[in-house]
């Protein structure tokens, strides 16, 4: 097996498109993520501690559209992966939260492997 079709093996009982909504989702999570801790630790203190607002504009901007896109994602991942109840909420809340999404990620897909095990 090559390593493409490695890479679209789907985990345990995932089907392959179940698979790739969780790759999407772990992607935009991580981007999401990234761009919120860049804000937080870099645009931010630019802006108050050397009076350089722009990159709070620029990075803002883009950490606005990446929030919405992971949001959008993981209402679409949320309605193709059977995810436990409480992931939708700890989705979002998870997103509002430094280190949130990647936290959330990992609980997320140990959830889904001790069920694909316990099924």
């Amino acid at each position: 097996m090559s390593q493409a079709q490695q890479a679209f093996k789907p985990r345990s009982n995932l089907t392959i498109e179940q698979s790739t909504a969780l790759k999407y989702l772990t992607v935009m999570g991580y981007l999401e993520g990234t761009s919120f801790l860049l804000l937080l630790c870099i645009a931010m203190p630019l802006k108050h501690l050397m009076d350089i607002p722009e990159a709070v504009r620029y990075i803002g901007m883009a950490h606005g559209g990446l929030f919405i896109a992971y949001i959008i994602v993981l209402i679409g991942a949320a309605s193709k992966i059977k995810m436990p109840i409480w992931a939708m909420p700890a989705g979002v809340l998870g997103s509002l939260l430094p280190f949130g999404p990647f936290i959330f990620d990992h609980y997320l897909k140990k959830s889904l492997k001790t069920a694909n095990q316990a099924a």
